[in-house]
C-alpha cells in the first residue's frame, strides 16, 4: 500500500520559505506532477519526502509517518532520484544499482542472488544490461541518469520520487524512461511524484498537477485545467499556446515568440 499524505508541509531556509503550509493527498498508483518556475519550491518538497531537509507538518505512508522511521525503513518506502546525483566515476553500473538494494541488506551482510536479480532485471527494462560492467565515469550524461533510475527502481520502494528525471536525456530516452515509470505504476501500483520542467511531458504522463508558484499552490487539477495559456503567462512570464490532442486527451505546451519579457529588479 503506497497512499502519501502530507498535512500542512513547511520548508524554510533561515528566514526564506521555500515551500508554505502544503497538503495533499496522492492515491496508491497516482501520478502527481509538480510543476513551476526556478525557485518555486519544487525540489524542497521533494526533499522533503524523502527526508532530506527539515520540514514542518506531517508526511506519512497509509498512517504512518516517516519522520518515525529509520533511513533503511524510510528507503523501504520511498525511492528518490535527485537531479544532482552524487556518481562516483569509479564504480561499475552493476554496483551502482545495487546500492539500491542497501535496505533489504544487514549490516554485516552481503548481496544476495535475489538482489543481483532484480538488479539485472531493472538493468535489462531500462536497457542497460550492456552497460553493468561499464564504469560510471565512462557513461554520457544522458546513459548515467538513466542508471541513476535503475538505482531508485531497484530499490522496489511503493513510493518514487523523480526530481527533473528526464533533463540530460534526448526526447527518445525521455520517454523509454516515462513510459517505464508508466508501465511500473500500472503493474506494480507504484506511486509517482514528480518534478518537471517539461510541461508537455508533464502534461502527457502525469495524472494531476500541482503549479508552485514561490512556495505556494497556483493551481492544482488536471492537466488540461492547470495548463491554460493564461496561467502560465502569470507565472513562467511566457506567451504559448496550448494544445489538447484529441486522441489521448495530452496537453501540447507550444512556445510562441514576441513576448514581451518582464524588467528585472535589477
Amino acid at each position: 500500500m503506497s497512499r502519501l499524505t502530507l498535512s500542512d508541509v513547511t520548508v524554510s531556509y533561515a528566514e526564506r520559505v521555500a515551500v508554505a503550509p502544503f497538503s495533499d493527498t496522492i492515491e496508491e498508483g497516482e501520478w502527481l506532477g509538480v510543476i513551476g518556475p526556478n525557485g518555486a519550491g519544487k525540489s524542497s518538497l521533494l526533499r522533503s519526502i524523502a527526508g532530506l531537509i527539515d520540514h514542518g507538518g506531517s508526511i506519512s505512508v497509509e498512517g504512518v509517518r516517516l519522520d518515525g522511521l529509520s533511513d533503511r525503513e524510510r528507503a523501504k518506502r520511498v525511492a528518490y532520484v535527485p537531479q544532482e546525483p552524487l556518481i562516483p566515476d569509479d564504480m561499475t553500473v552493476t554496483d551502482y544499482v545495487l546500492l539500491g538494494r542497501t535496505p533489504y541488506i544487514g549490516y554485516w551482510s552481503s548481496e544476495s542472488k535475489r538482489d543481483r536479480e532484480v538488479v539485472a532485471e531493472t538493468l535489462d527494462r531500462l536497457r542497460l544490461a550492456d552497460f553493468a560492467p561499464r564504469l560510471l565515469g565512462a557513461l554520457s550524461g544522458g546513459e548515467r541518469q538513466r542508471v541513476v533510475l535503475a538505482r531508485a527502481l531497484a530499490q522496489q520502494a511503493p513510493i518514487l520520487l523523480l526530481d527533473e528525471p528526464t533533463s540530460a536525456l534526448d526526447i527518445g530516452h525521455q520517454q523509454q524512461a516515462l513510459e517505464l515509470v508508466t508501465e511500473l505504476r500500472c503493474t506494480q501500483s507504484l506511486t509517482v511524484i514528480s518534478a518537471l520542467h517539461d510541461l508537455t511531458l508533464a502534461g502527457t504522463y502525469t495524472d494531476r498537477l500541482v503549479m508552485l508558484d514561490d512556495g505556494v499552490v497556483a493551481a492544482s487539477g488536471a492537466a488540461v485545467d492547470v495548463l491554460t495559456a493564461e496561467r502560465l503567462g502569470e507565472v513562467y512570464n511566457v506567451c504559448v499556446t496550448v494544445e489538447v490532442d484529441p486522441d489521448d486527451g495530452a496537453v501540447i505546451v507550444v512556445p510562441r515568440r514576441g513576448f514581451p519579457v518582464r524588467p528585472s529588479d535589477d
